[in-house]
This record gives structure tokens, sequence and C-alpha cells, in this order.
């Protein structure tokens, strides 16, 4: 198996777990009464699942993302691009004055 996909495997498993763990903290605290309306209703595994899955899939990206920004990319350790010239943001900007009215109305106010 080649080791992108692998990778991508290994931490779409660990986002669902996360998620898994996620979820019974949500119904453990009972936030917002959840497990009250998860327990008292006919649909509630149902509920749980989606709330498992959708967060699931959350979790997975982020966690596929974390994995892929932290790779460590050797080919970046010697300077590139550029010419090395210092440019000096501190000299003064010079005014230039523009004359606003050249004399002919605008063009909305033509007869």
């Amino acid at each position: 198996m080649p080791e992108l996909i692998r990778l991508y495997i290994v931490n779409v498993i660990i986002g669902f777990c996360i998620a898994a763990v996620f979820v019974a903290m949500l119904l453990w605290f009972n936030v917002a009464n959840l497990w009250h309306l998860v327990s008292h209703s006919d649909k509630g595994l149902l509920a749980v699942f989606l709330l498992w899955f959708s967060n699931g899939i959350i979790f997975a990206g982020v966690q596929f993302g974390i994995a892929v920004m932290r790779q460590k990319d050797d080919d970046d350790d010697e300077p590139r691009g550029g010419l090395g010239q210092h440019v000096d943001m501190r000299q003064e900007l010079e005014t230039i004055p523009i004359r606003a009215n050249s004399g002919r109305a605008p063009f909305w106010q033509k007869k």
C-alpha cells in the first residue's frame, strides 16, 4: 500500500476515534440535555450515529491536515529566490500635486 494512502487511512481512523470520545463526552456530561433527548426518543441511536459520523468527518479531516503539515520537507533547507537586495521602507514619500478641476463640466452635467 502506498505510504500516503496508509497515512490517510490511519489518520481517518484516529479522527473517528476522537469523534467517538467527543460524542461520548457530550452524552456523559449531558450537554444541552442531550442524553435525555437521545435516551427518550425512538430515533436516539440514529441521532447519536449522525452526530458521531458528522464529527468524525470533521475530526478526520483536521487530523489528516495536521499530519500532512507536520511532515518535514528537507528540500527547503537552503535559501532560494530573491536577489538579496535591501529595500529601505523608511524613505520619505514625496507628495505630487494633482489638479482636481480641469475647468470642464463633468460628463453628467454637459448641456
